[in-house]
């Protein structure tokens, strides 16, 4: 055997190892990316399961305020279905539209004093509130993951691959922000 011949399998062997190391750094991230979205699936679940509870309870104490509660089950059916389909471009809009609905709510409440002193009901919307917050939690873990997959799939040389083996870029998922900052000059003029 020469040495031209040796050089030349081991530099096949070094480029075949190397690809094998892209490829399985891929499904590495892939993976990661699955586990952000299940993490954020268990949490979906719980505040679902817990919104028709405060629903409920609002219901005896809010009669007039049924179109806002219409909308929470509306707003919550939507989020429901994109979670089940997977569907994180139509997730994002339609949780969206779920924490708008929920602030809403807590910020009607403040009008029913007896409503407020329900224990159940403060259980509840501290529940949710710490709900709200591991999902934002969740969520900016898999964006994260997902921006880590997305940037690989583009890179030199996994884009080569990536494009052989079908890996996808997958989509971010964003909301848009229900809860606003306080408008401190309004705050400190009406004092």
């Amino acid at each position: 055997m020469n040495i031209t011949l040796i050089v030349l399998l081991t530099l096949m062997l070094l480029v075949f190892a190397y690809g094998v190391l892209i490829y399985n750094n891929l499904v590495r991230l892939k993976h990661t990316v699955a586990k952000s979205w299940s993490n954020i699936d268990v949490v979906l679940k719980q505040r679902h399961d817990e919104i028709p509870k405060l629903v409920t309870l609002c219901k005896e104490y809010m009669r007039y305020e049924q179109e806002t509660l219409e909308r929470i089950v509306r707003a919550r059916n939507q989020v429901q279905s994109a979670t089940d389909r997977g569907d994180v471009r139509a997730l994002g809009p339609a949780e969206s539209e779920l924490r708008a609905g929920l602030g809403r709510l807590l910020a009607l409440a403040e009008g029913y004093p007896d409503l407020k002193a329900n224990r159940s009901f403060r259980q509840l919307s501290q529940r949710i509130s710490q709900l709200e917050d591991t999902i934002a939690d969740r969520r900016e873990l898999y964006n994260e993951s997902v921006n880590l997959h997305n940037i690989r799939l583009e890179q030199f040389p996994d884009a080569i691959i990536a494009r052989r083996f079908r890996f996808r870029p997958r989509d971010l998922l964003k909301f848009r922000e229900a809860r606003s900052n306080p408008d401190l000059n309004a705050l400190f003029r009406a004092n």
